[in-house]
């Protein structure tokens, strides 16, 4: 059942990006004047802004990507039965 949530996994991926991308835009236009926040090595910009825009990206996809990434395990465990993520007995078998 694993192999069969690889390819559900990907277009999870992809829709989350998707979504987190638009919720970084929404954010970002009540900091800043422009939809996105800045690139690193845009001169203008500030450092507060860079800075603020690196944390506020990496935050937001990171809770977009792991509720989707858990929403869709547990999407595929309602269907198949079988949980398609580690478990704790696999984290034992590793560390033994």
């Amino acid at each position: 059942m694993k192999l069969l949530y690889k390819p559900l996994a990907i277009v999870l991926g992809i829709a989350a990006g998707s979504i987190a991308g638009k919720i970084v835009t929404k954010v970002w236009t009540k900091v800043d004047d422009n939809d996105v926040p800045p690139d690193p090595d845009l001169k203008e910009a500030s450092w507060a802004l860079v800075l603020a825009g690196a944390a506020l990206q990496g935050v937001v996809y990171s809770v977009v990507k792991a509720a989707v990434k858990r929403g869709g395990a547990q999407g595929m465990e309602k269907v198949t039965g079988t949980w398609p993520g580690k478990t704790a007995d696999d984290l034992e078998t590793a560390a033994a």
